[in-house]
Order: C-alpha cells, then sequence, then structure tokens
C-alpha cells in the first residue's frame, strides 16, 4: 500500500465508524504496491467514527474531514487528490474483494476505449446472494442504473463529468447520473463476471431512501441527458421498434412534456430535412 499509484480507493464515510474498519481492511490486505486509499469523513457526528478517523493518518492512509456536504462532494473531495490513473469507490460499509483487480487493471491498460470495468457484488447482512449485474446494455442503463457505484474508471471518465453531480432530487443515485455522463463522452463499459465487493444490505439505505424520490430523479436524469434518449429514440424508429415498445422502454422515463419535445425535436428535423 503506497501514498500513489495505479490505482486511487475512496471511501467516503458518514457514521459508519462500527463498519469502517472492516471497509479499510479490505483494502489495506491487498498485496500490491500500486494502490493508495483515501478516506472522506463527510461532517460525521458520532464519537465511534471520529475515532477511526483519528487512526488512519498513522498508518499511511490518506484523510480528509470536511462539513457534512453528501456523498457525491465527499466522493469528489477523495478524488480531487488522488494520484491513481484509475478510481474505485467503495462505500465505508461495504468490503472489497481484490482478486479481480489485476484483471481491471489490465482491461484498462489495454483497451483505451474502455472507461469503465464493473462486475458483480456479494450481498450481506438482511439479504444475502449474489448480485448479479450481466454485461453492458446502454438501453437498459438509460432506464435505470444497474451498474454499482464501486467500479474501476479511468480518472479522465470523472474529470469529463465534472465529478459526481450533488445537485441531484436526492442522493444515492449519483452513480446513475456519472455512468450516463461516461456514456455520453463515448466510453465503453467492460463487464467481468467476478464478484468486486460485498454489499452490506441493511433495512433502510440510501438507494431503499432514493426510490422514494424515483419520479423526481428521472426527471433530473432525462433533463440532463436528454441527447442520449433522444439518440436512442431515434435508433428505435429506425430499427422499427413499435411506437409502444419504445414508449414502453425508453420514454416512460420522461414527463409528457419531455416527450412531447422530443417528438417535436424529430418532426422539426424531419421537415428541415
Amino acid at each position: 500500500m503506497t501514498m500513489s499509484g495505479k490505482v486511487s480507493i475512496v471511501i467516503p464515510c458518514f457514521n459508519h465508524g462500527e463498519f469502517l474498519p472492516e471497509a479499510v481492511c479490505s483494502v489495506t490486505a491487498i498485496e500490491r504496491d500500486d494502490i493508495e486509499l483515501i478516506v472522506i469523513d463527510d461532517g460525521s457526528t458520532d464519537e465511534r467514527t471520529r475515532k477511526e478517523m483519528d487512526s488512519l493518518p498513522g498508518r499511511g492512509i490518506k484523510t480528509i474531514r470536511q462539513e457534512n456536504k453528501g456523498l457525491a462532494a465527499a466522493r469528489n473531495a477523495g478524488v480531487a487528490i488522488a494520484k491513481g490513473e484509475y478510481i474505485l469507490p467503495l462505500d465505508a460499509d461495504d468490503r472489497l474483494r481484490s482478486e479481480w483487480i489485476a484483471q481491471g487493471i489490465r482491461i484498462l491498460d489495454s483497451k483505451p476505449k474502455v472507461g469503465v470495468v464493473y462486475g458483480d457484488a456479494e450481498r450481506f447482512g438482511t439479504r444475502t446472494g449474489r448480485w448479479r449485474v450481466g454485461p453492458f446494455d446502454a438501453d437498459k442503463l438509460l432506464e435505470w442504473n444497474y451498474i454499482h457505484a464501486s467500479a474501476l474508471y479511468r480518472r479522465t471518465v470523472w474529470e469529463q463529468n465534472r465529478g459526481y453531480d450533488g445537485t441531484m432530487p436526492v442522493q444515492g443515485l449519483e452513480d446513475w447520473d456519472f455512468w450516463l455522463g461516461a456514456l455520453e463522452h463515448g466510453w465503453e463499459f467492460a463487464y467481468v463476471p467476478e464478484v468486486f465487493f460485498d454489499y452490506r444490505q441493511a433495512e433502510q439505505s440510501m438507494i431503499t431512501r432514493a426510490q422514494g424520490f424515483k419520479s423526481q430523479v428521472e426527471v433530473f436524469i432525462a433533463t440532463k441527458h436528454g441527447l442520449l434518449y433522444r439518440q436512442a429514440w431515434r435508433r428505435l424508429e429506425r430499427e422499427h421498434v413499435s411506437v409502444k415498445a419504445t414508449s414502453r422502454n425508453l420514454a416512460r422515463l420522461l414527463k409528457s412534456r419531455f416527450k412531447q419535445k422530443f417528438i417535436g425535436d424529430n418532426s422539426d428535423e424531419q421537415h428541415s430535412n
């Protein structure tokens, strides 16, 4: 474990001091000398987290202490000081598996068009079992996020996306916006059918809370990434997919005003050609 290297692993933490040692140990146990670890305390209020954070610098682990700004800002703070060419976010209550990292690095080193390497997760806690993600499917990503935040990606992707967007209606789905940004910039995604990390399944998590804001998040995503949705709409039309299927698979994400706008844009272009 070094202070700089090929991969920077970024762990944001807010009041997860009871779990943080497991997350940290899952990284420090990796037998590589080209990995750095950065832990960000996002304004934690509990004594356990503060004590755990205090112990890290003495172990050669980079730390950031900041007022509470949210998950996106915490990740951004970590990536901003990262030295690695590749970035891997890890939540403070999860545990990293190291076996796949060498393969992930080889993919990014040998395939310049690939910007993101992702895999599966193993659930533990209130729910167990393997969380199989599967090969990349752009249309599936447009419908809803299915790629875990704990994926290996090029720092360039973060730079082009201008980091994680903290202006979303609710925290917990910043990675969906982030992956769509990578897709917009033309990056390819590589799926490795291995367990990348252990995902702690809790009764109430940030992701489950975000489900209650699904419609607001969908409108935010559709507005910000409108070009992707317009391109998908037009491609499905060219492929003679029925309007009904198109509406079900993609346009259902859009409020009626966005649907009309996209249809109108199509009509305007057809009349101008």
